[in-house]
């Protein structure tokens, strides 16, 4: 999950995308990027951080150009690392740079492809970097002089041919305009805006309409699945379809956590699909539960309020805000490694002991992947004086590992994969807890454009929608990508980094 932003205008571009990153900071934390064009040069700035914590005046104030894209990482592979953060560039042909979110699902294929016949060097571990030089080489093949809109868009399409996964895509064309193009599953969000100014017609390509909305853009809609767009130095819009066979079957978990409560995606107000979410788990705590002995529903913030504020309301319980959040410190669940995420939790909620003593609590959480933070909260509720903690999940279990850009890759990391509820209630210290059965999910969301057929629910079902998933897969990303993993990948680097100091 990350977010990305491209922007065509007229007059200086590089505010108003560091203002559309900071709308996407909850997309990913780890590193940010910008990169403009200024004529034919290009002007780059990332590095490891928040937004505002790589974009400082003396930046910004180099970030010269008309046009450019922007990136906000959150890593699903290794570290942190500089090497990683995007946007990424490559010279030939053009001079095109790269912001994408999602994830490659074949990019070991691709990599062996890009050296072996397309004789190009890849000089990280992302996928991205892959994608942009799968790219590349179809646009060198087809591409002229004058490089016209038939031919990106055959490019694209032959790119579509050869990539396999999940893709959102911003890139760059130096002094030629943005591209964006979306898989053709749709399984990662893309939408497109308009604004007019009095130097002409101004758009933006972003992850979430919040972005557009926050620099008076007018969303004008989402990208289809396998659909592209193509924006001129001149503000002129090209659109086409450049994937042989789609259907939208987007990611689930974007409604449940990933995204801004304020967006719409394909349609659907995801603030909307929240609600029903709650109202669906009412109902089902009603039928499991009718002689409930609740008295208060407590969200765990902050993606979990909408629900928990439906939920109380169907059971006819109090809504409390019982725990106090620090802004200051990042989302918990795409914090790189366990220790990091254990670290946090209690540094960023503090509960109010007085909406816990002597009650019996019900929290609302949007999903249980791991259970590290929900094993903390219950222990927080009960320190304060809590009765009894129960728990209720917007989501239903977290069974299997995401693999479309999430960072859910080993399975036995997930906390529900090889537990019951009752199971799981124990593990995390609840009196008890309660699942969204995933009809219910899919319904509150699909509730919102019927026009849905259907939606990607790997993580619960375990159902990938792409063709090249299989055990071997899911068991050599579980291998490279577990905490574990992680964390003997950040030992590492410590190491090498002790034995320069030493050696300097």
């Amino acid at each position: 999950m990350c977010g990305i932003v491209g922007i065509v205008s007229h007059q200086p571009v590089a505010q108003t995308i560091y203002d559309a990153l900071l709308m996407l900071q909850h997309r990913g934390q780890d590193s940010a990027g910008i990169v403009v064009c200024d004529g034919n040069k290009l002007n780059l700035r990332k590095d490891n951080g928040q937004v505002s914590d790589v974009f400082h005046t003396r930046h910004m104030l180099k970030l010269v150009g008309s046009m450019g894209i922007g990136h906000v990482r959150y890593p699903t592979a290794g570290c942190s690392s500089s090497a990683e953060a995007q946007p990424f560039y490559v010279n030939s042909p053009y001079g095109i740079t790269l912001a994408h979110n999602g994830n490659l699902t074949n990019v070991e294929q691709l990599k062996a492809e890009l050296y072996q016949s397309d004789l190009r060097h890849i000089n990280t571990e992302s996928d991205s970097e892959v994608l942009l030089n799968v790219f590349a080489h179809e646009l060198q093949i087809c591409g002229s002089l004058k490089l016209t809109a038939d031919e990106i868009f055959t490019a694209i399409t032959e790119t579509h041919k050869r990539i396999e996964g999940a893709y959102a895509v911003v890139m760059m064309l130096t002094g030629k305009g943005i591209i964006g193009f979306r898989d053709p599953h749709g399984i990662r969000p893309m939408v497109y805006g308009k604004r007019e100014t009095g130097a002409g017609s101004e758009y933006m390509i972003a992850s979430e309409s919040v972005a557009l909305q926050a620099s008076g853009f007018e969303l004008v809609g989402d990208l289809q699945p396998g659909e592209a767009i193509y924006i001129d130095s001149e503000a002129r819009v090209h659109r086409r379809q450049c994937a042989a066979s789609t259907k939208l079957s987007p990611c689930i978990f974007e409604y449940v956590y990933l995204a801004r409560p304020d967006s719409i995606i394909d349609d659907i107000y995801v603030y909307k699909a929240r609600l029903r979410m709650g109202v669906k788990l009412a109902r089902k705590i009603l039928r499991q539960m009718p002689e409930h002995d609740i008295d208060v529903v407590i969200p765990i913030p902050d993606t979990s309020r909408p629900s928990a504020i439906e939920l109380a309301f169907h059971l006819g319980v109090k809504f409390r805000e019982g725990f106090i959040k620090n802004r200051y410190i990042g989302r918990t669940f795409i914090m790189p490694g366990q220790q990091m995420r254990k670290k946090s939790v209690r540094r960023k909620l503090n509960p109010i002991d007085i909406e816990f003593k002597g009650k019996n609590v019900l929290l609302v959480d949007d999903s249980i992947v791991r259970g590290t933070t929900s094993k903390q909260i219950i222990q927080m509720a009960r320190e304060a004086g809590a009765n009894k903690v129960y728990i209720a999940s917007a989501a239903p279990p977290v069974r299997y590992p995401n693999v479309y850009g999430i960072d859910m890759p080993a399975a036995h990391e997930l906390v529900a994969h090889d537990r019951s509820e009752e199971e799981v209630a124990e593990y995390i210290g609840a009196d008890w807890l309660i699942y969204q059965e995933l009809d219910d999910l899919i319904d509150a969301v699909q509730k919102g454009n019927r026009r849905i057929e259907s939606f990607d629910c790997s993580c619960f079902d375990g159902k990938y929608v792409t063709k090249t998933v299989d055990t071997d897969y899911l068991n050599k990303i579980s291998n490279l990508r577990s905490d574990s993993a992680k964390e003997a990948t950040e030992d590492q680097i410590t190491v090498v980094g002790m034995e320069l100091h030493n050696n300097a």
